[in-house]
């Protein structure tokens, strides 16, 4: 029997160690995530903005990890850790024992102790959030089709996005192109055009971490597609009417809007405070799980806690970025720190090389912080494209995403706008009722 190793999360980190320990014969790994499938978020904003469908940028972990033989994959949830017997409780009651474990739950929604705003302002971080935003948008269009009060039908095409960060930037470049391209001609009462989309950030300026020049490159692309931003600005409250914002004199200013998406924070998975909490740690910034070079929290070098749920600083002492690249750096690095930890070797510290971040904000149109380069405009997009195909898991997913792109591109179409669930709430249809022309 060899070395228990369970990995928890099958996102990039987790994924990514799976397959790097499913290769060994001397290691019994298991997967245990509370979805079937590997979720590719760096373009939920796209299932949400209806550019693609939800099978587009998920591909099922069983599939993913068949070949690896030692390897076996769990639907479930952990509740609760024993690191003292070493051994994980499931919510259905079932425990798990193992003798190396991965952490790599991920993160949530960071509504900076307003969690109230989630009901108003859906994030992003998961595929049903993407089609509860994407309902949303949709419906925010089909609504003031039908509203005759001047004032909300204003609000019903009034989009709030609170976030200058990338997610933020790109949903609110992709809604530009919903209201001047992919609805053009679709209604008889409202004209997508007149669609006001709202960008912002407590920030000096949209995309904080990419140089300014990049800064102002991007905001003069979401101005060309209609979108505006406002920036020194903190979110005072959110309800099913807007948000209101005050700026840093003192100044309150109120936005009524019936659409507003959250992108603005994030915080580290539930699992992770649960695992602080049982090895007697505090979490740091953002509910993170601290962890030293080799990443292991303090007295546990069985443990590797890695991806958005960690939180690791680098050679100057700055925290590592809450991005994919990291994951997909730290899941590899822990597989073979376990593997030469079984060998009775010590292995070298994780070092996080970073090789750029990127933004797309709409048609050929993209901003690029690379080592030693920044790109702009069609170069920039073409990188993003080419990245984010490389990375996307399985080569069905890789084409089939190629495909929906070069259509959508030449025909300015986004085929996945589907409404689904629930019409409306009911309040809202009593709203429409009260102000629709005869029938």
């Amino acid at each position: 029997m060899g070395q228990r190793v369970i990995i928890l999360g099958g996102g990039f980190g987790g994924l990514y160690a799976a397959r790097t320990l499913g290769t060994r014969e001397d290691v019994e790994v298991t997967l245990i995530d509370r979805r079937n499938f590997h979720l590719f978020q760096p373009l939920l904003y796209q299932v949400a903005t209806g550019e693609l469908s939800p099978a587009d940028v998920a591909f099922p972990l069983r599939a993913i990890l068949s070949n690896r033989k030692n390897t076996r994959v769990i639907l479930g949830e952990v509740s609760d850790i024993d690191p003292v017997k070493k051994e994980l409780l499931l919510a259905d009651g079932a425990s798990e024992p193992y003798d190396w474990l991965i952490v790599s739950t991920g993160a949530r929604n960071h509504y900076f102790g307003h969690d109230a705003w989630a009901e108003h302002a859906p994030g992003l971080k998961s595929l049903e959030e993407a089609t509860n935003i994407r309902h949303r948008i949709l419906y925010a269009f089909e609504a003031a089709e039908r509203e005759m009060d001047p004032e909300e039908h204003r609000a019903w095409l009034t989009f709030v996005v609170v976030g200058g960060g990338p997610t933020g930037v790109e949903l609110a470049g992709a809604l530009g192109e919903i209201a001047n391209d992919t609805l053009k001609g679709d209604f008889r009462h409202v004209n997508p055009k007149d669609a006001r989309i709202l960008l912002v950030d407590a920030a000096d300026r949209l995309l904080s971490p990419f140089q300014p020049s990049l800064s102002a490159a991007a905001e003069q692309a979401l101005i060309d597609l209609g979108v505006r931003s406002i920036v020194n600005v903190m979110v005072t409250s959110v309800d099913e009417n807007g948000v209101t914002l005050k700026s840093a004199d003192g100044t309150e200013q109120r936005i009524h809007a019936h659409t507003v998406l959250w992108a603005a924070g994030v915080a580290g998975s539930a699992f992770g405070a649960k695992l602080a909490d049982r090895l007697g740690i505090a979490l740091q910034r953002g509910g993170r799980v601290p962890v030293d070079d080799h990443c292991n929290p303090a007295g546990h070098p069985e443990i590797f806690v890695i991806g958005d749920v960690a939180y690791q600083t680098d050679a100057k002492g700055n925290a590592l970025p809450g991005v994919a690249p990291v994951a997909m750096q730290q899941g590899p690095w822990a597989a073979k720190a376990i593997l030469s930890r079984i060998a009775g070797q010590e292995p070298k510290a994780f070092r996080y090389f970073d090789k750029g971040s990127l933004a797309v904000i709409g048609r050929a149109s993209a901003v690029a912080q690379l080592p030693g380069l920044n790109l702009t405009g069609l170069l920039a997009w073409l990188a993003w494209l080419f990245i984010h195909l490389m990375f996307l898991v399985g080569f069905q997913n890789r084409l089939i995403v190629f495909i929906r792109w070069a259509f959508n591109y030449f025909t300015y179409n986004r085929g996945a706008r589907l409404i689904t669930g629930d019409i409306s709430p009911a309040e809202r249809d009593r709203k429409l009722a009260r102000n629709q022309p005869g029938v």
